[in-house]
C-alpha cells in the first residue's frame, strides 16, 4: 500500500521534530540546530553510530562527529573522560538513548517503531542505498558540531 506525498511529508516532519526533541531531552548541553538539508545518494563519515529503525518507518538514524565531540558529551553527562572502548560504548549508548527517545516521542503521532542495536562506524565509511537522507547539524556550545542523519528507505 502506497502512502500519499502529504502523509509522507507529515511523517518526515514528525521524525525531524521528534529528533530535535529527543536530542534536547537526552543531551544536557546548550546547542543550536541548523536548518535540515536533503542529501544526495551517498553519505561519507569518519566516526559515528548507526541505529536501525523498523516498524511503520524503515531506515536508520546516524549520529556522526569526531570522537572528541562524543567524548566531550560523555564527560558533561558522566563527569569523566572517555577513550578507547569506553568511548565506543558510550557512543553506541548515546545513539540508543536518542533513537529510543525518538521512538517514544513519535508514537504520539501514531508512528510505531522499534530500534536495532547500535553499530559503531570508525574510519572512512560510505553509506548508500537509501531512498531519502536528511542531515541535521547541531552546534554544541563550547564542544563542536554533531550531524544527525535520518536515512529513510
Amino acid at each position: 500500500m502506497s502512502i500519499s506525498i502529504e502523509q509522507r511529508n507529515k511523517t518526515v516532519r514528525d521524525l525531524l521534530n521528534g529528533t530535535f526533541t529527543s536530542f534536547k531531552n537526552v543531551i544536557p548541553i546548550q546547542h543550536e540546530t541548523k536548518k535540515p538539508q536533503l542529501l544526495g545518494k551517498s553519505l561519507h563519515l569518519q566516526y559515528g553510530v548507526l541505529i536501525g529503525i523498523t516498524g511503520d518507518i524503515k531506515g536508520n538514524i546516524i549520529l556522526s562527529s569526531n570522537p572528541g565531540v562524543f567524548g566531550s558529551i560523555g564527560e558533561v553527562m558522566f563527569g569523566m573522560s572517555l577513550e578507547g572502548d569506553m568511548l565506543a560504548s558510550f557512543s553506541g549508548e548515546l545513539g540508543n538513548m536518542i533513537a529510543g527517545s525518538l521512538s517514544t516521542i513519535i508514537v504520539e503521532n501514531g508512528l510505531k517503531t522499534d530500534i536495532t542495536s547500535p553499530t559503531i562506524m570508525e574510519g572512512n565509511t560510505t553509506l548508500s542505498g537509501y531512498d531519502k537522507a536528511i542531515q541535521l547539524t547541531i552546534v554544541l556550545e563550547e564542544i563542536g558540531e554533531m550531524d544527525i542523519y535520518l536515512l529513510i528507505d
